[in-house]
């Protein structure tokens, strides 16, 4: 009896052994399995506005499927618009021409955006042309407008970064994108209406006009 409780005993502690000794050669400790958290959303930002020649520091903050943040590095930079604006590999935006652009940063496979918007930076006054060069169409007729942009000696296109409007802010007949400012007309009239073409800078209130006539 004596001896077949020894060999149990024997049996029993080799048994225990051989557990300790493959858990200590997986690495594996008595605090647990440790599972890096996943990478599951990217918060990428500022999204916010910028001059040109003007830099801004972008930075991505990242979230894990365990509820934790953190600041994130190697984020890889990308602009969709990089006439407008360009990010380095540190995510410094520099602001090129005025428009938007959109900035994303990514990592792993997860992505995360911010809208740059670029204004022109000096600008000390704004001429507005139609794009045809002329000075007058029919009722029924349709023309763009073109905002070019003085700032620092040099001349560039802001068309689609001015506010378009007519004065008086009401003509008949007649309207204006805000945006882009293509002029439409509806047909009607038997008399010439004349007016201004308006384009304002939305930052600085830099207005340009132009006089224009739209006739039967």
């Amino acid at each position: 009896m004596n001896a077949l409780r020894l060999a149990f005993c024997s049996a029993t502690r080799l048994t225990v052994g051989i557990v300790i000794f493959v858990v200590s050669a997986l690495g594996l400790a008595c605090e647990g399995f440790f599972i890096d958290p996943v990478l599951t959303g990217i918060a990428v930002g500022p999204s916010t506005t910028v001059q040109t020649g003007n830099s801004i520091q972008m930075s991505a903050i990242g979230t894990y499927n365990d509820g934790s943040q953190q600041k994130l590095s190697s984020v890889y930079w990308s602009s969709d618009i990089p006439s407008v604006a360009t990010i380095n590999s540190s995510g410094l935006v520099t602001g090129h021409e005025p428009g938007q652009a959109t900035i994303t940063g990514a990592k792993e496979t997860v992505t995360g955006t911010a809208t740059i918007t670029v204004t022109i930076g000096g600008l000390t006054s704004i001429l507005v042309t139609s794009q045809d060069g002329v000075t007058s169409i029919a009722y029924g007729e349709s023309e763009q407008f073109v905002a070019t942009g003085s700032a620092h000696g040099e001349q560039v296109d802001i068309t689609n970064s001015v506010t378009w409007s007519t004065s008086p802010s009401s003509v008949q007949n007649v309207s204006i994108a805000s945006t882009s400012g293509m002029l439409v007309t509806l047909s009607g009239p038997t008399t010439p209406t004349q007016f201004q073409v308006v384009a304002t800078d939305p930052t600085t209130g830099i207005t340009g006009r132009m006089n224009f006539i739209v006739h039967p």
